[in-house]
């Protein structure tokens, strides 16, 4: 080393945790006082040309190495670094001191090609030592947590206290124990993985002797000091498998860190370890100021005095537990007594807020990327959409160009398989000029991005190829369909002729009734975007009449001999068929008239059929009462008919599911006295030997009604009279309920309507207005 260096025999071998705030600030230390002439980090060599950009100004961590087989970007491996991580802070200050910096892993080529260990190496069964070193030395020194082990054997101790060297020998001999009674704990990646390190820090001392730094795991250290010879290493190196393989930096995120996201060699508390690096000074009364400004921003009260007593309270309990400091463990329990009143409620919003926080890092314009993420960075900025970490909703009126842009954008994005955005249900409407979104960028969309690239240049043109591609591969017709509204909803003009195509052949082909009534509700919704977006709609408008009539001619044969499995899954085909039909309006079935009218004859044909299953029947009679194609007279008979005595009680219980189920089921037996009394006659009359076979039809049926509904109905039937006479006798005898209205009570009302709809302007000729009422009411 140069003048004003430390003295030490061999490189300076830092061994440290990955993503510790404690091991980074050491790093520091020990970096500023060595002053090395290269540093040397774990990670994959390929990066070495990108370390530069570590250096710019708009390169914000958290941020991650992203490397991918080139001619299979799904294969791919991360290297995260936050800004408390070791290796990051290494990097920094090489680059800050115009230091070298390298990075000595196994190349990326390799690990991406090596998919799994060869075998077992020495020390096979000892995987968990291996998966979690931290854990072992937890449980050695009587600790049951490792993160409060490594908290108050480094965090909480400083850097040494004038020897920054301290908390690395420390780790190196407690690691050496470990690798000595372990060996590399059963995988023999890791022997290959150091043989490299090994090598690699060979050719750094042949530039400088004593000037090189190695910041790695602190797994790795007893390897790398242990001598080897290199021919050894080589062998161990020879004939690894190898891909081609590109690599770049990605944003990553704290939530990405947590172990608790599904990063398996993160932490638990990023956002936590993260403070602890940042604060200059009083780290607990730092965190519980932000977390009652956190707590307030959601309205709790929170003030001064309780941060003090949360203070007080965490540095108590550190004492009693016998700990340096307060740690994340007593700082939660003190925020839960005092500023959350003993609820786990707020401790939550705490926990994902700032222990885990949403942290979204940044990385420069001048970073590789495939062209298709250049063309998606590019439309982000022109359309304000900056990617997030955090969930968000955001609403969007497609008759404003830049918020159509935007859905267009989302919609293509979601046919490459890019889950940026979910469509959410629109608040305070169902129009079509309006369209929700839930937003939030996670670090894997970036391979997504590089796996979609192979598409197309552009997110169009690549959205474009994927859609043909994708209706040549579609297995059934409900995919077509559903391509061709994705086709509508995305804007792409040029993969409709080839989706329509598919869409016509395969409708004529397909001759499975549920096959139709799956892929006519997509093909009907993709006729209402026509208006909003300026698609045409003329060919699929003609698909979707032919399609309809199909299912009119098909449905009722099909519909016959059903089990009760089929017949609820037609049951959910006949509704979505009706739904459909009503979109299409009233428009002309091929040779048939009206669709409207077509629909209404089949349904009254499954209404009559005794073939056709109880479920299926009771339905077609709800969708024509719905409709107003058919009084409530004859529904009311046709039930009467069907709860008969005569009738199997298994098939009536299902007639009522059909009739009367679903969440808006209730509303029409609350609403309509007759319906209720025909039903709760029935059930009085059930006989004890078929109640037990009808209850879990019944079950279902009002399970599904809301809270309220359930209580009114049961409220009407408790009101009812004790003895079961005329159906519509019984239920009208309850309070509330009768055959004609009751004026009385609804002049009550009139005074206020007046008072509404203001005094009436006819000269008081109207004879609402001579007896006091407002002109046009009438009782």
């Amino acid at each position: 080393m140069t003048a004003g260096k430390a003295d030490t025999a061999g490189p300076l071998l830092l061994g440290v945790r990955h993503h510790g705030p404690g091991s980074a600030r050491a790093v520091r230390a020990v970096l500023e006082e060595a002053r090395p002439d290269v540093v040397l980090i774990e990670g994959p060599p390929e990066a070495d040309a990108l370390l530069p950009l570590a250096a710019e100004e708009d390169m914000r961590p958290p941020v991650a190495l992203l490397a991918h087989a080139v001619d299979e970007p799904g294969r791919s491996a991360f290297w995260p670094l936050a800004g408390f991580s070791p290796e990051w802070v290494a990097l920094r200050w090489a680059l800050e001191h115009k230091v070298p910096a390298r990075f000595i892993d196994l190349p990326a080529a390799h690990t991406l090609a090596w998919e799994d260990d060869e075998g077992p190496g020495p020390g096979a069964g000892d995987e968990d030592v291996r998966a979690d070193p931290l854990g072992a030395l937890a449980e050695a020194a009587g600790y049951d947590d490792a993160e409060r082990w490594w908290e108050d054997a480094v965090e909480h101790r400083g850097t040494g206290e004038g020897d920054a060297m301290a908390s690395f020998t420390a780790l190196e001999e407690a690691m050496t124990a470990l690798r000595e009674e372990y060996g590399s704990g059963g995988h023999r990646r890791d022997l290959v993985r150091e043989a490299h390190m090994r090598l690699r820090i060979r050719e750094a001392r042949r530039e400088s002797e004593d000037g090189v730094a190695v910041v790695c795991g602190a797994w790795h250290v007893p390897a790398l000091r242990r001598k080897a010879a290199v021919a050894a290493d080589r062998a161990l190196l020879k004939g690894l498998p190898r891909v081609k393989t590109d690599m770049t930096w990605v944003p990553w995120t704290h939530r990405r860190l947590s172990r608790a996201s599904g990063y398996g060699a993160g932490i638990d508390s990023p956002g936590w370890y993260g403070h602890l690096f940042d604060a200059p000074d009083r780290p607990v009364e730092r965190w519980l100021a932000r977390v009652a400004g956190l707590l307030r921003a959601e309205d709790r009260l929170v003030s001064s005095a309780h941060v003090i007593e949360a203070v007080r309270l965490a540095e108590t309990l550190a004492v009693l537990r016998g700990r340096p400091l307060p740690g994340l463990s007593e700082t939660a329990d003190a925020v839960r007594a005092v500023m959350c009143e003993g609820s786990d409620v707020p401790l939550a919003l705490v926990r994902d807020r700032l222990v885990v926080g949403d942290v979204l890092g940044e990385v420069p314009a001048a970073a590789p990327a495939v062209p298709l993420q250049r063309d998606l960075t590019r439309l982000q900025r022109r359309l304000r959409l900056k990617p997030e970490a955090g969930k968000r909703e955001l609403d969007l009126d497609l008759r404003k160009e830049t918020d159509a842009e935007r859905g267009r954008l989302l919609h293509r994005l979601r046919l490459l398989g890019i889950g940026w955005g979910e469509p959410a249900a629109v608040r305070g409407g169902t129009g079509t000029f309006r369209e929700t979104w839930r937003l939030s960028w996670e670090p894997e969309l970036s391979v997504r991005v590089a796996e979609a690239g192979v598409w197309g240049t552009t997110v169009r043109a690549a959205a474009t190829a994927k859609a043909e591609a994708d209706a040549v591969g579609a297995r059934d017709l409900a995919e077509v369909t559903g391509l061709a509204e994705q086709c509508l909803l995305a804007a792409l003009p040029e993969a409709l002729p080839t989706v329509m195509r598919l869409l016509t052949d395969r409708a004529a082909l397909d001759t499975d009734v549920g096959h139709l009534a799956q892929a006519l509700p997509a093909l009907v919704r993709s006729l209402r975007y026509g208006d909003v977006r300026g698609t045409g709609t003329a060919a699929l408008a003609e698909v979707a009449a032919g399609l309809a009539e199909r299912i009119f001619v098909g449905l009722p044969p099909a519909c016959a001999a059903l089990d009760a499995d089929a017949a609820d899954e037609m049951r959910r085909h006949v509704d979505a068929v009706h739904g459909a039909v009503a979109l299409l309006g009233d428009a002309p079935a091929p040779g048939h008239g009206k669709l409207r009218a077509r629909w209404q004859s089949v349904l009254r044909t499954l209404s009559a059929r005794d073939t056709v299953p109880g479920v299926l029947r009771g339905r077609s009679v709800r969708l024509l009462l719905d409709d107003g194609e058919l009084a409530r007279d004859e529904a009311a008979r046709l039930m009467g008919l069907v709860l008969s005595p005569g009738t199997p009680a298994a098939d009536a219980a299902a007639w009522i599911e059909g009739f009367v189920g679903g969440p808006d089921g209730g509303l029409l037996l609350v609403h309509d006295e007759r319906l209720l009394g025909l039903v709760d006659t029935w059930l009085t009359d059930v006989p004890a030997e078929a109640f037990t076979d009808v209850l879990p039809l019944l079950r279902r049926t009002f399970s599904a009604y809301e809270p309220g509904v359930r209580r009114t109905l049961g409220e009407l039937v408790r009101r009812g009279p004790g003895a079961r006479g005329s159906a519509a006798t019984a239920v009208s005898a309850a309070p509330g309920f009768a055959p004609d209205p009751d004026t009385a009570r609804a002049d009550a009302v009139l005074p206020v309507l007046r008072l509404l709809l203001g005094p009436d302007g006819d000269d008081g000729d109207d004879e609402g207005a001579r007896d006091g009422r407002p002109a046009g009411v009438t009782a």
